[in-house]
């Protein structure tokens, strides 16, 4: 069965909000098989010639939705990264021995390591 534009364009924008609801819910398992779904649909779109202008405004708004999207989850990836690196740092400086040598603890903090 042959979808028209804006049917296809339509499950687009749904799997689109489907997909940040996942990414809300942090509901890995269903948040792949959402993303393996809209690359599915992206694959099988046919937009040829001129769109009408409610398929236009649809078009914007997923494109705009897609970003929102993108957003939560480059953010959300920059606020792990962040959050690794604060619990990873040294809980305790470097120092001198006795002899005037410098003494480094090791990378990675005591929360990380087990070692509180």
């Amino acid at each position: 069965m042959t979808r028209t534009i804006h049917e296809q364009l339509q499950a687009l924008h749904d799997v689109i909000i489907e997909e940040r609801e996942c990414a809300k819910a942090l509901d890995v398992a269903a948040l792949q098989d959402v993303t393996q779904r809209k690359d599915a649909l992206l694959a099988q779109l046919e937009l040829e010639g001129d769109l009408t202008p409610e398929d236009r405004q649809l078009a914007d708004t997923i494109r705009f939705e897609n970003r929102r999207n993108a957003y939560l989850l480059w953010s959300a990836l920059n606020w792990i990264r962040e959050s690794m690196e604060f619990f990873g740092r040294k809980t305790v400086p470097d120092s001198y021995t006795p002899a005037g040598g410098m003494v480094s603890k090791g990378m990675g903090g005591r929360l990380l390591s087990g070692r509180v």
